[in-house]
């Protein structure tokens, strides 16, 4: 797993593109629904030049991305300040690109005037050009010289400052969204990251769960080993080895936090009573009983086999008697329900740690992987003896 800054929240390209065609457009459609219901004179030749000044406004707010895109992961303050600072030239430009788009037009519209000292001519921050005139005679070829000479040199900073303020305006709004979508992007990448620990550390609990359960098992059936040995039961000893080498093959091969099918984990704890049989010929039992339509469903793997090896370790090797080891499944209101229970002496007397601490793995397995949805509840059974019973999801295989 990468570390938190390896790889920086970035918003996609798409995204951002989409969102400054997004204000522009809507930017276009605004100031042609205004000249339309206001006044529509030269409607179609202004539709195509403010089209024109639109597509300028992507261009340069896209560029101004690019740089602001430098700094997303830096502090909002010092991401504010230069959005300040980067979108004053970006407005100065755009207002620039609209005066040399429009200028055609504002010439055409001073060649129709008649009284230079009466017409008045001015743009608003839409790039319309308002125009106030009386009805006088006909301008000729100087006044016409003249009334431009005096609209270029009187009206020029005035025009460029207020269409540049609707801009800089207009490109601060962008820079804003743009901000909030960065900061959307970076807290579902935290969300992310979180996930990834989150689950990383459910997997190292549920590795270690599962690594408490074979060194146990494993020093259990080595010592029931070495009692067969020096009892002189080597042909038990013999069965007991090659029974435990292929447990071992099984179990080992599987993932430590994964999953297998109850079918599996039921095969794996009747080679352990097998082997525990070696042990104890004429005191184990073992009835086993899982109905068919039941061993696809999914298990946690071993899950069982703290609870099989409590039973053998507390019930069948502290009594002279023949004791009876179950494994039961069955299906309630769509929850999977496994029992282990003996017929055993009860309750466990004396050391009761190792009892405990199989138990507490059992618990310990089901909430990391299941939460709330899972428990074991163990306890003396009603006709004596010892019972677990396991409540968990019932998930099929492929399901």
């Amino acid at each position: 797993m990468q570390e938190p800054d390896a790889y920086p929240a970035r918003v996609p390209t798409r995204a951002v593109l989409i969102s400054i065609a997004g204000i522009w457009l809507c930017y276009l459609a605004l100031i042609t629904l205004r000249s339309l219901l206001l006044d529509r004179a030269y409607f179609f030749e202004m539709l195509g030049l403010r089209s024109m000044v639109t597509l300028a406004g992507m261009v340069v707010t896209t560029l101004a991305w690019l740089i602001l895109r430098l700094f997303d992961n830096s502090r909002m303050g010092l991401r504010m300040s230069l959005a300040l600072v980067v979108m004053l030239p970006a407005a100065l430009g755009l207002a620039m690109i609209n005066r040399q788009v429009f200028s055609g037009l504002d010439q055409k519209i001073l060649g129709e005037q008649r009284n230079p000292s009466e017409v008045q001519i001015r743009h608003d921050t839409a790039g319309n050009v308002l125009v106030d005139i009386p009805d006088p005679p006909q301008l000729t070829p100087d006044q016409l010289a003249q009334l431009q000479k005096k609209f270029a040199e009187g009206a020029l900073w005035r025009q460029l400052t207020d269409i540049a303020i609707g801009r800089y305006f207009l490109l601060l709004a962008w820079a804003a969204l743009y901000f909030a979508m960065v900061a959307a992007e970076q807290a579902r990448a935290s969300e992310r990251r979180e996930g990834e620990y989150r689950r990383a550390a459910k997997a190292a609990e549920l590795r270690s769960l599962r690594y408490q359960v074979n060194p146990h098992f494993l020093f259990n059936t080595l010592n029931s080993l070495s009692a067969l040995v020096m009892t002189g039961k080597g042909q038990a000893a013999e069965t007991m080895i090659q029974t435990l080498s292929a447990f071992y093959r099984r179990s080992l091969a599987e993932d430590p936090t994964g999953e297998s099918l109850l079918e599996q984990e039921v095969a794996l704890q009747r080679a352990y009573l097998d082997i525990e049989t070696v042990r104890f010929p004429d005191r184990l039992k073992t009835r086993i009983s899982v109905p068919e339509v039941l061993e696809d469903t999914i298990v946690p793997g071993m899950i069982l086999q703290p609870l099989v090896e409590n039973a053998v370790k507390y019930a069948v090797a502290r009594t002279s008697k023949p004791v009876t080891v179950s494994i039961a499944a069955q299906e309630d209101f769509g929850r999977l329900v496994i029992e282990v229970s003996d017929d055993g002496p009860g309750t466990p007397s004396g050391d009761k740690t190792g009892f405990g601490i199989g138990l507490a793995n059992v618990r310990d397995r089901l909430e990391a992987r299941y939460g709330n949805e899972a428990s074991l509840v163990a306890g003396p059974a009603p006709g004596g003896g010892w019972r677990a019973v396991l409540r968990m999801p019932l998930v099929r295989h492929g399901g």
